[in-house]
């Protein structure tokens, strides 16, 4: 059965350290990886950071050890779509990716470390990612495991524990009616979080549900 596990990793055994370093407050989303040869994977980021460190983000990125071929897809001023190359230490993204035939849902980078949502294809897949990981002395630390069936909408469509919880919750306490039952403001207060922070969790977990619903049913149709 199909597995997911929540995992962190350092960025020092991972990819970005040196951007993590040297451009404070920045935080990585992956929105897509793929590994389009055996040794080299490649994946698609939203970088968030200060407008004014936009310089900086870039020039990091560039000179960072993990990285080759960066190139800016998507500018939206406090926010930025990065495709690149990721090289070096990030031989336990290809390991899962094609030695177990693993599926990076998503990843997020802050400060000095990476969280990673993974859906193995099975329990023992995931085992023998751990087991590679001590052999090669990553030190990888498994938050969560559960089952795909446990739930199936995170699972099938690729929403993280936050967007899902914040869908959840938006729906639960009225959000969605017309007219609502609770502002954004409010919501996010709720929530604990910021409007802004509000606005861009909801707006990626639509996309999810979207990008993920259509391909999974064009999918099952043949289409």
């Amino acid at each position: 059965m199909s597995t997911i596990a929540v995992v962190r990793v350092p960025a020092s055994e991972f990819a970005l350290e040196a951007t993590l370093e040297r451009v404070p407050g920045v935080s990585f989303e992956v929105e897509r990886v793929v590994a389009p040869e055996s040794e080299r994977v490649m994946p698609y980021i939203w970088a968030t950071a200060d407008p004014d460190q936009f310089d900086a983000l870039q020039a990091a990125l560039e000179d960072d050890p993990t990285t080759e071929d960066v190139e800016l897809l998507v500018d939206l001023d406090d926010e930025w779509l990065f495709r690149m190359t990721w090289i070096g230490k990030t031989q336990f993204v290809i390991h899962v990716l094609v030695d177990e035939s693993g599926t990076i849902i998503d990843a997020t980078g802050t400060d000095d470390e990476w969280q990673l949502r993974i859906l193995f294809p099975s329990r023992d897949a995931l085992g023998a990612t751990y087991e590679y990981c001590e052999e090669h002395g990553i030190p990888l630390t498994i938050e969560q495991i559960y089952q795909l069936d446990q739930s199936p909408m995170r699972g099938k469509y690729g929403l993280t524990e936050e967007q899902y919880e914040t869908l959840i919750t938006a729906l639960e306490r009225g959000y969605y009616d017309i007219p609502r039952d609770i502002s954004g403001t409010e919501l996010a207060a709720e929530l604990g979080i910021s409007h802004q922070a509000l606005s861009e969790r909801l707006r990626r977990a639509y996309g999810n549900l979207l990008s993920n619903a259509l391909v999974v049913g064009e999918n099952e149709l043949g289409e």
